[in-house]
């Protein structure tokens, strides 16, 4: 690749994006207007947010004791209010005095009624013998000859509040009513305890004394670092993707990509100019957002004096120098990473229009990334380090509240994961641009019957790229939604019960179904022909061999990602209560290993294959297959173990081949789980290879080394096979082999 070519379609789209006046607007424009504009905003607003006052109804406020005095005048005692002011808020109303002759369920029903009317915001009701039980009590406490019993202060009737939940001003006028009457009952017992010359301190007999250690910076860049990073990601994400829409979808509907693809550049080196120009505007919009909002952030603090004195543990005020400063150097992984995604995304699409619409798909699947890093059970650490964008957030929350010793131990898994996903990201653009198909689509309506029509009527031997997403995406909203309707198995039977049901309705009967209904061959389609050779023993072979592997994987994968203790514990008991290990083999090894199969790698992977990219097409697969498991320890492991039966499904052409390296994999775990004890007690020389841990076993690093050097033999063994190749993967191969000569000259 020669990076001349890069800077040259660098600087030319950069020029292009220049000139562009919405491009200008949404980068400069926008943030320099949009926080003073939402700054006046707010300040506008605000004259809203005062508190109104309320009224308050007061039945019975003749039986109300003399002291403490609850009542004074037409408010509450000021006494009862930390700040003067808040008495003001409350506008007392007392009932007539000969609410007495009124029975309880007419008064309850006449608060009620004012209540509702909107008359009154909330009624209290004092009941008759009120003030006569809290003497009664007070004499209590004095005699020392007579006990105080529970059942004597139950005695004392409560006072009722009635309120209408679903009107704003009721619900406010209950919570300042509670807090008053909160307030007089503490009142009323340090008066009795005064009275019998009892000190308060037996009502409280320690109070707790807090010290905040954290320095005023230190509480700022808390409070900063949980929205800041957000800020940056949402701006970084909104500013890489339009910039990728109008270069990519933008130039294919101005006729302008042909030019480009007619230049010496190569395909890879248009890219990363395409890419570098994403990330520069990716950037820009991200820090001239960051330096509006802090400008006007700075200026308005002054002016909340008000809200600093209502909330004075709300550090008010910009966050520390360095805080910022982290913020601009992680500006460059999340506008790589992010760039990346927008660009595959936008060559992928037709037309600016369709472009747009991708962007909400993406902002859905991010959105859950960059709003966990914000919850506080949330924190860093090797598993949460290896989520992309939550690992990223993470790592800069730390930086920003600096907490270098954390950040360092886990800045190479958190560069490494963006990275890695950075490189899938523009490997999958590179081969966007490859792909003639895709960068001269013609922009069409989507008609659903139509496509679904054309599909059936179109048939090929086997599925084509849209059957096979159709097919694991209903796939997955079935074992999603199953997920919900099926109850926990509580004995084995009903765990076998429901485990052979869902297989078999939610992966093999799609699977079948569509292969017969959407393809004219759907033997070739499910892979249903003998394999050559001894390639069902190697299979057999190589699952073994990768069962010490699979094993250290989940181990590695059960510390990062702890699974519930109640869980573990339920699907032990469960498999305790199998009747036999034969039963166990059936319902939990050779039942997925069927039918995951004839519906991942029979049918999807099929279909998938029509990419031109084998690789592509057991990768995504794989991705499918683990998602598919639900929980994430499984889905990762699955999705490893898929990627090896990809490629054995690829190689050897055959569904049984998958299947019994499935069923091989699947049994070696149940039975390492069920038979390790009475296998070692047979077998003590093998303590050498299995190591006795901490709820169960574990094998040895160099068995786990040995056995995957052979498995490794065995791969090589399956890349020699003779494999057949779609019509797509050949043109595609005869593509890359022509690029290669073409370098080498």
């Amino acid at each position: 690749m020669k990076w001349s070519n890069v800077k040259l379609i660098f600087s030319r789209e950069v020029r292009d994006q220049l000139r562009d006046r919405r491009t200008l607007f949404t980068i400069a424009v926008l943030p320099i207007f949009l926080y003073p504009l939402l700054g006046m905003l707010v300040f506008q607003v605000m004259q809203f947010t005062r508190e109104y006052p309320v009224r308050i109804w007061i039945v019975g406020s003749e039986h109300l004791p003399r002291q403490p005095r609850l009542i004074e005048g037409t408010l509450f005692s000021a006494g009862l209010f930390s700040y003067p002011k808040d008495n003001e808020l409350l506008e007392v109303v007392l009932a007539d005095s000969d609410s007495d002759a009124k029975g309880s369920e007419e008064l309850q029903f006449e608060a009620k009624r004012a209540v509702q009317s909107g008359d009154f915001d909330a009624v209290i009701i004092f009941p008759p013998s009120f003030s006569e039980q809290l003497e009664r009590f007070r004499k209590q406490l004095g005699d020392s000859r007579l006990p105080i019993y529970d059942e004597a202060v139950g005695e004392i009737p409560s006072p009722r509040i009635i309120y209408d939940q679903t009107r704003d001003e009721s619900r406010v006028a209950k919570e300042r009513l509670a807090m008053v009457l909160h307030n007089w009952r503490e009142n009323i017992g340090r008066e009795y305890l005064k009275q019998n010359n009892i000190s308060e301190i037996v009502a409280k007999p320690f109070v707790a004394e807090e010290t905040d250690v954290a320095s005023e910076d230190q509480r700022r860049a808390a409070v900063w670092s949980k929205l800041l990073p957000f800020v940056i990601l949402i701006w970084a994400l909104t500013g890489a993707f339009y910039p990728a829409i109008d270069l990519c979808a933008g130039e294919k509907e101005r006729g302008t990509l042909e030019t480009l693809l007619c230049s010496p550049a190569r395909r890879s080196e248009i890219v990363w100019g395409k890419l570098l120009t994403i990330m520069l505007f990716s950037s820009a919009t991200a820090l001239l957002n960051l330096v509006s909002m802090s400008v006007t952030a700075t200026l308005m603090m002054g002016q909340l004096e008000q809200l600093e004195q209502t909330f004075p543990e709300l550090p008010m005020g910009m966050p520390p120098l360095i805080s910022l400063v982290w913020l601009i150097v992680a500006l460059i992984p999340v506008s790589a990473l992010f760039s990346a995604l927008s660009l595959a995304l936008a060559t992928f699409a037709r037309s600016a229009k369709e472009g747009q619409y991708y962007l909400m798909p993406l902002l859905l699947v991010t959105m859950p990334l960059i709003v966990l890093p914000v919850l506080p059970s949330v924190q860093l650490e090797l598993g949460t380090s290896l989520i992309p964008v939550t690992g990223l957030m993470l790592l800069l929350k730390s930086l920003m509240e600096s907490d270098y010793q954390l950040a360092l131990l886990h800045v190479i898994p958190v560069i490494g994961m963006t990275a890695t996903c950075c490189l899938f990201a523009i490997r999958w653009a590179i081969d966007q641009f490859n792909n003639e198909s895709v960068l001269f689509r013609e922009s069409e309506r989507v008609d659903p019957g139509l496509w679904l029509r054309h599909m059936v009527r179109n048939r090929g031997d086997t599925p084509s790229i849209g059957a096979a997403l159709l097919c694991a995406t209903f796939l997955l909203i079935l074992r999603f939604f199953a997920n919900f309707q099926l109850s926990t198995p509580e004995s084995w039977s009903e765990l076998a019960t429901v485990t052979i049901i869902s297989q078999i309705a939610f992966f093999a009967a799609p699977a079948l179904i569509m292969a017969f209904i959407l393809t004219r061959n759907p033997r070739a389609t499910l892979l249903f022909r003998m394999p050559v050779g001894f390639t069902l023993p190697a299979a057999f072979l190589l699952a073994a061999l990768l069962h010490p592997t699979a094993m250290t994987i989940s181990a590695q994968l059960q510390e990062l990602y702890p699974a519930p203790e109640q869980l573990q514990v339920m699907v032990q008991k469960l498999i305790d209560g199998a009747p036999n290990i034969w039963a166990l083999l059936l319902v939990l090894a050779l039942t997925p290993a069927i039918c995951e199969e004839l519906a991942f790698r029979g049918f999807i992977l099929s279909g998938l294959r029509h990419l031109g990219h084998p690789s592509w097409a057991i990768l995504l697969t794989s991705l499918l297959f683990g998602v598919a498991h639900g929980i994430i320890q499984q889905s990762i492991a699955a999705s490893i173990v898929g990627c090896v039966i990809g490629y054995l499904a690829v190689q050897s052409g055959s569904i049984l081949t998958c299947i019994l390296f499935h069923l091989t994999h699947n049994s070696l775990a149940i039975l390492s789980q069920v038979l390790m004890d009475d296998f070692l007690a047979f077998l003590p020389a093998a303590k050498w290879a299995v190591q006795s841990i901490e709820g169960g076993y574990a094998y040895s690093w160099p068995f786990v080394v040995a056995s995957l050097a052979l498995a490794v033999l065995i791969l090589v063994w399956f890349s020699r096979l003779p494999h057949q190749l779609y019509a797509e993967e050949q043109l595609q191969e005869a593509i890359d082999n022509q690029t290669v000569r073409a370098v080498a000259k």
